[in-house]
């Protein structure tokens, strides 16, 4: 038998009142709605739950038995409606941001600020995505919006505000020679036409368009690169230099990422600069998304 909590509602109030009347007060329905309703409660469960006379109402034994479990009931039910608006009010005040790695920059804490200055039940909730997707968990979802490098692959379905524009530097192993060129070099940096023979780390294959743009295909003249590795974080890409396998591109703010130890970095002539974008879906236009974008365009005007 399948009893409805409202039902429970209206005889636990006219057990608590021991008036029809007063219940129907409570409730703001009319008293022959809910003198209806309790009928056809007794006629569903096969009791008498009140024992009426032109003065009184009692609980019957039945009516004695069933309110303790009725109030658990509709207490039960109470909780449960507040644990799922908690649920939703937290799935509408949490944003998840994906990044490949941390953007540094002082970025992160300036969006969040500008972010809570205006939404403050936003909670920011970071997360951490593999090199092989360059969405940082926008195609599939799992972030709402995230700092991604340009380009991004099918570019049309994301909306993007550009944060960071920095010039490319290549990483290279303590004491190769492209370090003494550089060392000689009046604005002391390296032509890209030095490293066409060297052997570079690249990104996974995932990675499409942006795997492209960081063995900068697009200044090679069709030239193919040599692979000296593939790469899918700032530890692997670091241990991989160091141990000669290959040479890396890298934009300025991440330089502290990877050099240390037996690795440096000098800057590159010849190629465009990279560009640190903060990226959601074209067609999201969730508030907090789209405060967070206009955030990351507020601090884009002041860093680029």
């Amino acid at each position: 038998m399948d009893v409805h909590g409202r039902d429970l509602r209206y005889f636990t109030s006219v057990a608590e009142e021991l008036s029809f009347t007063r219940a129907a007060e409570r409730l703001f329905v009319s008293q022959p709605a809910l003198s209806k309703q309790i009928r056809m409660l007794e006629k569903q469960l096969g009791v008498v739950l009140f024992e009426r006379d032109r003065r009184t109402v009692r609980l019957s034994a039945a009516g004695e038995a069933l309110l303790p479990h009725a109030r658990a009931v509709l207490a039960a039910w109470q909780a449960a409606e507040a644990a799922v608006e908690e649920a939703r009010t937290a799935e509408r005040c949490t944003l998840v941001i994906g990044m490949s790695t941390s953007p540094g920059r002082g970025l992160l804490p300036a969006l969040r600020t500008r972010l809570v200055s205006r939404h403050p039940d936003a909670r920011p909730v970071l997360r951490q995505v593999n090199w092989a997707d360059p969405t940082a968990g926008l195609a599939d979802g799992s972030s709402d919006v995230a700092f991604v490098w340009l380009p991004l692959p099918d570019e049309d379905r994301y909306q993007y505000a550009v944060v960071a524009r920095e010039p490319r530097l290549v990483a290279l192993p303590d004491g190769h020679p492209l370090a003494a060129r550089a060392a000689s070099d009046p604005e002391g940096k390296v032509d890209f036409t030095d490293l066409l023979d060297e052997p570079f780390l690249a990104l996974p294959a995932e990675a499409g368009p942006l795997r492209d743009y960081w063995l900068a295909l697009d200044a090679r003249d069709g030239r193919q690169p040599r692979i000296g590795g593939v790469v899918a974080s700032a530890e692997e890409t670091h241990e991989a230099v160091a141990g000669g396998q290959g040479v890396v591109l890298l934009a300025t703010g991440n330089a502290p990422l990877i050099v240390r130890d037996e690795v440096i970095a000098v800057p590159v002539r010849g190629i465009s600069p990279s560009q640190l974008a903060v990226a959601a879906c074209q067609n999201d236009k969730r508030t907090l998304v789209l405060a967070y974008l206009a955030a990351a365009r507020e601090v884009g005007a002041t860093t680029c």
